[in-house]
């Protein structure tokens, strides 16, 4: 398989639900961490992710993946949720700070092939 096909199903992948006429938003969502994110790659980080993952689906959120920066100070998280107050409700269950959300789509280069 070529690595342009591999990325046309990770592309294909995260556009299910669009493509199935879903109707949910995707948002970006920053958040600031004054001391750090520190998940561990462990069982008690999975267990943190789970936990964090169940507070969203409450709220009809649903955590799609996250970027951390190098100094782990901010996280720009990308989820599907059918509101900004959905997210900042699932957030506040959570104990997760919210800097900004905005509403996005995906752009990327297999858009044009």
């Amino acid at each position: 398989m070529t690595s342009r096909r591999a990325g046309q199903q990770t592309h294909d992948a995260i556009n299910w639900r669009v493509r199935k006429g879903s109707g949910m938003p995707r948002y970006m969502v920053q958040r600031t961490f004054d001391e750090g994110l520190d998940i561990p790659v462990s069982d008690e980080g999975a267990k943190t992710c789970r936990v964090v993952d169940s507070g969203n689906a409450a709220h009809d959120v649903h955590w799609v993946h996250s970027y951390v920066s190098t100094d782990k100070a901010r996280t720009f998280c990308v989820y599907d949720a059918p509101s900004p107050e959905a997210i900042r409700l699932a957030a506040a269950d959570n104990g997760l700070p919210v800097d900004l959300i905005t509403e996005v789509s995906v752009l990327d280069p297999y858009f044009y092939h």
